[in-house]
Order: structure tokens, then C-alpha cells, then sequence
């Protein structure tokens, strides 16, 4: 049976964590980041929320070591619930990783259209009050083709990009940053709370797991470490990625604060961000560099999100919760073919329902990813660990319930309306339509020895 290419080493392991995490969100909603909780509000609520998933990445690095399965939480859980269990921690997973793909295709038209004005033309249709043009999706789809392409080709292909674009991109956010900080003002800082300083932190931290979502995608990669790969890395790649996450949010919270009263940021005006650079330095090219730096964000979020769900679509195939066409290696290029053809034909389907489609969903995809981590925490106590490990995952359980009741229960500020329950039915019924095929296959002893069965490396150790 072809096996996946082993090419990663440890700087690409944290391009994909750091590009699953970091596209061009921080530049779509910043306004509405500092809506919810003003600057200090904003940088206290990301603080809290990074420091509450440190235990969480401390138990996602064992879990990699243990088990090294391109599955990540669907593996985990496998070995310890019953197969609608994993499948459903597994499908909630690829919407929290799948849902960028379309978010940033889309994105790269909104960009385009603000540099070039003459692409925002022939208006196909709208949805919720969006506009769909045929250029913004033109481009779209000729980015995903590219990726899709790139990621078919092989994973060194992929990783190549990922260390280029994040490199390039933090890089750039470091000038524009330093840019804007020779024409604020402290006095644009205040007030420092959009509510009272706990509401704020709250509101702000709601969108965390979102934003900060990504150190789990190294699991999706486990399978193709380099050998000789130390296993204590994957811990390293995961720490790294959520505290460089966190630097980047405090680097551009506060930027943002300090050239412009941040109540002038509009929602109502596209990339409020960019224009606050404008007025503040009195000069356009500042807006250029802070576009090209979200198109190189927007090319290094794609790309690592199509590495990671493809995996995820491989290996959940691989375990028979999905088509077994999906767990298709090509022999050559020793990628997982089907599942990221599979991510491209998708996104290329998501993005035609425009953003008034996207958004709702990408509530959901908050709480999806808080449901991934709970499991992987639920599976890790499991294993009966030390008392650190277990400390660690009883946490994460506390921190991910909380995560998800904040969103769901109706007297909490910020929580899901009835878009969101309708998004995440449409899922769950989707999910529910692909898996009746597979799910009679097996019984439920068979299907446990078939987990059990599953390679997951040289280094898998119970910790």
C-alpha cells in the first residue's frame, strides 16, 4: 500500500499551524473585534483565550506522539468510543479547517475588487445582500485550482509555499506595524473597554477558538515527519504556533488602536483597517502594503487548510467513516489524491454562496473546533495519563464546555442565532446523508479491531 510522503520537518509543521490559524480574518473583522471589547478588552480577551488552550496543546502534543494518525481527534477518540462518536468529532473538525478554503477564495475577490475597482462588474446574483461578481469568483477559482493543483503535486510542493508565504507575511505585518506607529497616538486608545471590562473580555474572547484555531492541524500531518523526526517536536510546533498567534493579534490590535480612534472603525466600509492606516499616514501606499500583506495571508491560509483537511478526508476514509475512495494514495506523488480533489471541487461549490452564506457558518466553525478539542481531551483522560496530563486535560474539558455554552446557550451576549442553528443542522444532515452508506459496513466490535488496526507510525507510544 503507498504511504504518504515523509518530507516535514519541524519550521513546516509550524507554517501549517500558523497558516490554518492566520488568514485574512484579522483584516475582514478587526472592526468588529474592537466593537466587541476595545483594545485592551480585545488583547486581554486573546490573552485569556491563548493561555486557556496552552493545557490544550499540551494534551494534543501527547496525543500526536501516541498517535501519530493523519485522523487526529476521529484517531484519538476511536480508541475509546464507538464509531458515530468518531465520526462525528472527525466531521465537525473538517468544517472548522474546510470553511477557510471558500472564506479566503472569496476574500481574494474582495480584495482584488478594493485594489481594482473595475472588477466589482458583472453582478451574477445576491444572496442576503451580498453581491456576487463574476471576476471576484473567477479569481477564486483560479486560486483553488492553483492549490488544488500545488497539493496533488506533493506535499513539499505545499509545505515550500506554506514556509514562504508565512515568513513573507509576518514580515510585512512587522513593517506596516512599525509604519503606523510614528503617526498615533496613545489618546486614539480610549476608551480602552467597548462594555465593562468583563463583558468586553468575554465578547471578545467568544471568537478565540476561531481565530486561534490551527496548532491541532500538526496532527493532520503526523504521518509525514521526515524520519528521525523527534517526537517531542510536534509539542514544540503546537506551543510555537498558538503563542506566535497570540504576538500577531497583540501586534495588530494594537497597531489598528493607535493610528485611529477605533470607533471610526466602520463596519459598514470595506477593510475599515486599511483605511485607518490611510488617514493616519496621509498616504496610499501603505493601504498596497497592507493588501499584499493579506493576499499573502490569504495564499498561506488556503494552502494549509487544504493540507489539513484533505488529510482528514483521507484518514477518515482510511477508517471507513467515509468512502474508502477517499483513502486513495496517488503512487507517484504520495499525496492523498481523491480527498484533496474532494476539498477543491467543494470550495469551489462553497464559494457560490457568496459571503452572506459563508458567515453564519463560520460561527459554527468557532464551536466546531472547540467540539475537536474536547474530544481529543475526553480521549486523552482516557488513557489514563499522569496526574500533569490528566490536570491538563480536565482542564481543557472545563475550558472547551465553556467555549461551546457561551455560544449556544440563548441568555449569554454573542450566542448562536437561528442562522448558526440552521448552518450547523444543514451539517449535521450532511454529514448524516455521506455516512449511511458506510456505517452498516461494519459492526461495532469489527469497527473498534479496525481502529485499533490503523498504522500510525514508528514512534506511537501510549503516554
Amino acid at each position: 500500500m503507498t504511504t504518504l510522503a515523509r518530507k516535514l520537518r519541524l519550521i513546516d509543521y509550524f507554517a501549517l499551524g500558523f497558516g490554518v490559524m492566520v488568514g485574512t480574518a484579522w483584516l475582514v473583522v478587526m472592526d468588529d473585534i474592537l466593537q466587541r471589547g476595545g483594545p485592551l478588552g480585545a488583547i486581554l480577551g486573546f490573552t485569556t483565550g491563548a493561555l486557556m488552550l496552552l493545557p490544550i496543546g499540551y494534551v494534543y502534543g501527547q496525543l500526536v506522539r501516541a498517535i501519530p494518525d493523519a485522523a487526529g481527534e476521529a484517531a484519538y477518540v476511536a480508541r475509546f468510543f464507538p464509531p458515530s462518536v468518531s465520526f462525528g468529532t472527525g466531521w465537525m473538525m473538517f468544517l472548522s479547517y474546510f470553511l477557510t478554503c471558500p472564506f479566503e477564495a472569496l476574500a481574494a475577490g474582495r480584495i482584488a475588487g478594493y485594489l481594482f475597482p473595475s472588477l466589482n462588474r458583472i453582478e451574477l446574483y445576491r444572496l442576503g445582500g451580498y453581491p456576487v461578481y463574476l471576476p471576484h469568483v473567477l479569481l477564486g477559482l483560479a486560486i483553488t485550482v492553483a492549490l488544488t493543483w500545488l497539493n496533488y503535486r506533493g506535499i513539499q510542493a505545499s509545505a515550500r509555499l506554506g514556509k514562504t508565504t508565512t515568513f513573507t507575511f509576518l514580515t510585512l505585518v512587522v513593517i506596516f506595524a512599525l509604519a503606523g506607529a510614528t503617526h498615533g497616538s496613545p489618546a486614539n486608545l480610549r476608551p480602552l473597554f467597548s462594555h465593562t471590562p468583563l463583558l468586553s473580555i468575554l465578547l471578545v474572547w467568544q471568537v478565540v477558538p476561531w481565530l486561534i484555531s490551527g496548532f491541532e492541524s500538526v496532527g493532520k500531518c503526523a504521518e509525514e515527519a521526515r524520519p528521525g523526526f523527534p517526537a517531542r517536536d510536534f509539542s514544540v510546533a503546537i506551543l510555537l504556533t498558538i503563542f506566535a498567534g497570540l504576538v500577531f493579534f497583540w501586534i495588530v490590535i494594537s497597531a489598528v488602536s493607535y493610528v485611529a480612534p477605533w470607533q471610526s472603525l466602520k463596519s459598514n466600509q470595506q477593510f475599515p483597517t486599511a483605511l485607518a492606516f490611510e488617514r493616519a499616514l496621509h498616504a496610499h501606499w501603505i493601504v498596497d502594503l497592507i493588501m499584499a500583506s493579506a493576499l499573502v495571508a490569504l495564499l498561506q491560509a488556503f494552502n494549509a487548510n487544504v493540507v489539513a483537511s484533505s488529510r482528514l478526508l483521507f484518514a477518515m476514509g482510511r477508517r471507513k467513516l467515509l468512502d474508502e475512495r477517499m483513502a486513495r494514495v496517488h503512487p507517484k506523488n504520495q499525496t492523498p489524491s481523491t480527498a484533496i480533489i474532494t476539498v477543491g471541487v467543494a470550495t469551489a461549490l462553497a464559494m457560490l454562496l457568496g459571503e452572506a452564506g459563508l458567515v453564519p457558518i463560520l460561527e459554527v466553525g468557532a464551536v466546531a473546533s472547540a467540539v475537536g478539542w474536547m474530544s481529543a481531551c475526553a480521549a486523552y483522560w482516557r488513557m489514563q495519563p499522569g496526574l500533569r496530563g490528566r490536570a491538563a486535560a480536565a482542564f481543557g474539558l472545563l475550558v472547551t464546555a465553556l467555549m461551546v455554552l457561551v455560544k449556544v446557550v440563548p441568555v449569554v451576549p454573542g450566542h448562536f442565532t437561528r442562522y448558526e442553528w440552521i448552518a450547523l443542522a444543514i451539517w449535521a444532515a450532511l454529514g448524516l446523508l455521506i455516512t449511511l452508506p458506510v456505517s452498516g459496513t461494519y459492526g461495532h466490535a469489527e469497527w473498534r479491531v479496525l481502529a485499533e488496526q490503523i498504522p500510525v507510525g514508528k514512534n506511537s507510544s501510549e503516554p
